[in-house]
């Protein structure tokens, strides 16, 4: 079963350490996969392409089964494997409407996040405008208010009571922002959050483990 599954994955994406948690929530481990490096352009390997042609990581397959983007390879891993592991999304109907909205809800944070990393990190100096970096950490800050008074309204979970797919999918996204320099103190909500969820097993199995070594070269979320 888990050993018909390959991944292809970079330490620290949110987008593959979303499938690896859903991976680990369905107790799917034993799949194969391999670690590749960003800053050495693996993503772009023939390697890579034969599975995503975007040249994007993660690249993921089941069987003759692909499924590149994070969201759908995890909502795949929940369908196809029901009864194994954790269920992700709940049966009740109030409930699975709220998993589902905050599970595709999601990616407009990391998008936002998003935003203002690649402005510090590729745009050069001579082209970079105050006005525009402004406005996309004025974008973050004000998605990740709105995150903020979620956990205010449900807790301790994203999306209620009991884990699920949304804080799979939330979860890489907010941890990155903190590491990236977002203040705790700032969301002091979604600070608990974190700290209550960084202990989970799946989590803690799939942590990047050079985050556990080495500082972040840069804090461009200081200011969200």
């Amino acid at each position: 079963m888990a050993k018909d599954m390959f991944l292809l994955w970079a330490s620290g994406s949110p987008p593959c350490w979303r499938i690896m948690i859903a991976l680990e929530e369905k107790n799917l481990q034993g799949y194969q996969h391999k670690l590749l490096s960003f800053d050495k352009g693996e993503h772009k390997s023939k390697e890579v392409l034969d599975i995503n042609p975007r040249g994007q990581l993660p690249a993921f397959r089941h069987g003759t089964n692909v499924i590149n983007e994070s969201g759908a390879a995890c909502m795949y891993l929940e369908n196809q494997f029901k009864s194994h592991g954790n269920q992700l999304i709940p049966s009740d109907q109030a409930e699975q409407a709220l998993v589902y909205q905050r599970t595709f809800e999601a990616f407009n944070a990391h998008q936002k996040m998003v935003d203002v990393v690649m402005y510090a990190f590729r745009v050069p100096a001579e082209e970079k405008h105050e006005a525009t970096e402004k406005r996309n950490k004025e974008a973050a800050t004000t998605e990740f208010q709105l995150w903020e008074g979620y956990l205010q309204k449900t807790g301790p979970y994203i999306a209620g009571k009991n884990f699920s797919m949304a804080d799979v999918v939330f979860f890489p996204t907010l941890a990155l922002a903190f590491r990236l320099g977002m203040r705790q103190t700032k969301y002091p909500k979604l600070g608990a959050y974190h700290g209550f969820l960084k202990d989970r097993p799946s989590i803690k199995a799939t942590w990047p483990t050079h985050w556990l070594q080495e500082p972040p070269l840069k804090d461009p979320l200081k200011d969200v």
